[in-house]
Parts: structure tokens; C-alpha cells; sequence
């Protein structure tokens, strides 16, 4: 089975890379060329653990391709994957320039049958603007073609994305077309013999699906962080609440952990592109619009304890940092709560240090010289007037205490993500800041 993914990003090299893994022939195309060159010499363009060993392995065996001619692909191609990025615009808005121009070279190019397959997050109703592009250029063809149009949103997570397309919870399709379906169910058939279910849809339903589903988790997210900041005012223990509830099958313990509010390329993006989709069509999701408030305030929630707790005077003060990126186990800074605090402490005159285990290279080309970036872990600590623990790598969970009071200027922790024992940490002499307790 031949088939080409469109887009050489994160959900698009997962896609196919995970395909090739099985079997399946897979073309994988950029328009960057030298993206698309550094793939052919082994360059991976992102930090994903495992991915780039299995890039190696099946672009050596010879089921993998890179390339930047979307047609020299489709000879023979039965299954095509849009993955391109879907950029906010200024409104909130997803961009779709890039999947329509995808969608109108594959209609200038085909000459046989072809299942096109949005694996973009879109909004709803993408799904008829890509078929109405497609066969727009097969008219100016005076070319008869038919084609099918399907909906496969992505649910994979940074820094477990193999793990999410090779054991899938469940893979969700949207179509309309029995022969898509049964294209599908053979495309799809290595990774649901164990199981895994497919759930077959309308395309509306799929392209909404994806878009609930980051929404929820988002939603979760904020009203535990919400929930935190009571707990802090009125004295209770965030954690305690946390397992108390967590332990309600209903509510289940998963995205209820709270902290510095959520980053990453999906929920802010696809938070925003659905309040928009639902303003474009005259209904107001008051509740959507909470989430993101509630989320741009958490982000500062750190900056806040800080200057509370050096009474308002930052002006010299040295802040370190302890992780980057929007999670563990990727490099991605997108919405990162890090760029919202690295912000606040130079917009009040501090001097800011930084240490991330893999997101040091992103850093430097989204922050510059503006600060340190120090790839040593405690020597990042080196006369800090306190530390701030922003991402739960887990190299940060144990960390040598005394070596640390003795580097630091003053012996203060800021912990983002709750991942220290109070008085583990003030008995060994540190004043000990967290979110909820």
C-alpha cells in the first residue's frame, strides 16, 4: 500500500513514520527543502523520543521518502494525509491557506482515484472546502476523476506520540463514502488488531471531535488551576483535593494536576479557533472564554509569588529557570509558560538564567541573547536570588539540596508544577512556594 503525507511536522512525520513502521510505503513531503534534505541525512527537525532511531530505520529500508514534489508522489498513491500547519490568524481564526493549497495541487495532479484525508486540526466544515478546492482544478481539467474526502484528527501527545499512533485509544474517521471507509479500515488494520477501535463518523462529527476533545482537557486544566489559587487563599492542600477527586471514576485523576497553565501547539490554538468558529456562527462559548482567561492569568502565577514575595522590589534581582518547554519530553516552547515569565521578570528589570534538557536550541532562537541559557542544570543557579521550577522534567525531581544552597544567592523555590515536598524543602533551608498549598 502506497500512500503520501503532506507536511514534514510534528503530526506529520509521527504519521508517517508510524506507517512506514508497519509496512506501508510512505512519501512524505515538505516544501522546505532543507528540512526535507536534513531527513534524508537523518536530521529530525524535532525532538520526539524514539522518532528519529525510527526515521533511520525505515528510510534505510526503503519504505520511507522524503521530497518536496507532492506530484512525482501520487503515481500509484491510494491514501493522501494533509497534515500542514493550520496557523491562528490574529482572530483566533484557523488559517487554512496551506490545506486548500494542498487540496488544489492534488486536483491538479491526480489521474486516478485518491482518498484525501485531513490529519490538520481544521475547523468544521474544511472537510467540503477541501473536496469544493480539489474539484475546482479537476474541472479546469475537463478531467471526470473521482476522489473521496475523510477526516483523521490526530490525538497524539509530545513526548509519547509513537506510543499514541502505534497503540491508539481509539482512531477516529470521518466519511461519507463506503470505499473510503474500507480504504481506511485496511490502512488502519495493523493498529487495531489489538483491539483498538475504529469509530467511523460524518466529517462534521470528526472535525468537531477533535476540537471537544483538546477543549475538555483544556477545561480541566484551568478549572484545577482555579481551583488551586481557592485552596491557597482558604488554606487547604490542593493535593489532598486532587486525590479526593481523582478518585471519583466520573472524574478520573487524568489532567487535574495544576500549575502553570497549559502551552504546546493544540490547546491554545484549537481553544481559540473553536470560541471563534462558534462566534462566526452567532453562539458565544462564555465557558471557553473562562478557560483561556483563566489560563493567560495562570501563566503569571509564578511572577506574582515572586515579586509578592521580594515585596514588589525585582529591579536586579538573578532568576532561574528549570525547564523550557511546555511539557516534559519535548522541546516545543509554543504558548509556553516560560515565555510569559521570561517576559514579566526582564519587563521588571530582572536578570534571567535558564536551563532546559532539550529545549536549549529552541530557546536560544525564540529568546536570543536576552537571557542566559546554561546547560548545566545547578550551574544555572550560580547567585540566583531564587529558582523557579517551570517544567517537571524528571532530572529536576531528586536535586542535590545542599549543592544548591550553597550556589544560590538566596536559598528561595518557586515550584511550578508541585513536584517537591514542603518540608523536605524547608528543612533544608529553603523558603518553598508552590501552586495550591
Amino acid at each position: 500500500m502506497k500512500i503520501t503525507i503532506v507536511g514534514s511536522g510534528y503530526v506529520g512525520l509521527v504519521t508517517g513514520t508510524c506507517f512506514a513502521e508497519v509496512g506501508i510505503d510512505v512519501s512524505c513531503v515538505d516544501v522546505d527543502e532543507q528540512k526535507i534534505e536534513g531527513l534524508k541525512k537523518g536530521i529530525v527537525p524535532i525532538y520526539e523520543p524514539g522518532l528519529d532511531a525510527m526515521i533511520s530505520r525505515n528510510f534505510d529500508k526503503g519504505r520511507l521518502h522524503f521530497t518536496t514534489k507532492l506530484a512525482h508522489t501520487l503515481k500509484g498513491c491510494e491514501v493522501i494525509f494533509i497534515a500542514v500547519g493550520t496557523p491562528p490568524g490574529e482572530d483566533g481564526s484557523a488559517d487554512l491557506k496551506y490545506v486548500l493549497e494542498v487540496a488544489r495541487e492534488v486536483g491538479r495532479n491526480i489521474d486516478d482515484y485518491i482518498l484525501i484525508v485531513t490529519k490538520s486540526t481544521v475547523p468544521v466544515g474544511t472537510g467540503e472546502k477541501v473536496r469544493k478546492a480539489v474539484q475546482e482544478e479537476l474541472d479546469k481539467r475537463g478531467n471526470g476523476m473521482s476522489f473521496d474526502v475523510a477526516s483523521n484528527p490526530e490525538f497524539l501527545k509530545e513526548g509519547a506520540a509513537i506510543q499514541d499512533f502505534l497503540k491508539p485509544d481509539r482512531i477516529v474517521i470521518g466519511t461519507e463514502s463506503e470505499r473510503a471507509v474500507k480504504l481506511m479500515q485496511k490502512l488502519y488494520k495493523p493498529f487495531t488488531l489489538n483491539g483498538h477501535p475504529l469509530i467511523f463518523m460524518d466529517i462534521p462529527s470528526a472535525e468537531m471531535t477533535k476540537y471537544a476533545a483538546n477543549a475538555m482537557l483544556a477545561t480541566r486544566i484551568s478549572f484545577m488551576n482555579e481551583v488551586a489559587n481557592l485552596c491557597e487563599i482558604l488554606g487547604a492542600n490542593v493535593d489532598m483535593v486532587r486525590k479526593g477527586i481523582g478518585s471519583d471514576p466520573r472524574i478520573g485523576n487524568k489532567f487535574i494536576y495544576p500549575g502553570t497553565g497549559y502551552g504546546g501547539s493544540c490547546f491554545p490554538k484549537d481553544v481559540k479557533a473553536l470560541i471563534k468558529t462558534a462566534l462566526d456562527n452567532g453562539f458565544e462559548m462564555a465557558l471557553l472564554q473562562a478557560v483561556e482567561s483563566v489560563n493567560d492569568l495562570q501563566k503569571k502565577i509564578l511572577y506574582k509569588k515572586v515579586r509578592n514575595y521580594f515585596k514588589g522590589d525585582l529591579k536586579g534581582k538573578k532568576i532561574a529557570l528549570w525547564g523550557l518547554s511546555f511539557k516534559p519530553q519535548t522541546d516545543d516552547m509554543r504558548e509556553a509558560p516560560s515565555r510569559v515569565l521570561i517576559k514579566l521578570f526582564l519587563d521588571a528589570g530582572c536578570k534571567v538564567s535558564a536551563y532546559d534538557p532539550v529545549a536549549m536550541q529552541e530557546a536560544g532562537r525564540l529568546v536570543g541573547d536576552r537571557i542566559e541559557l546554561i546547560d548545566d542544570q545547578y550551574d544555572v543557579l550560580k547567585d540566583a536570588d531564587c529558582l523557579l521550577l517551570v517544567t517537571e522534567w524528571k532530572e529536576f525531581r531528586v536535586p542535590d539540596l545542599k549543592k544548591m544552597k550553597a550556589i544560590m544567592k538566596n536559598p528561595a523555590i518557586f515550584d511550578g508544577r508541585n513536584i517537591y515536598d514542603k518540608d523536605e524543602m524547608t528543612g533544608a533551608g529553603f523558603a518553598y512556594f508552590a501552586i495550591g498549598k
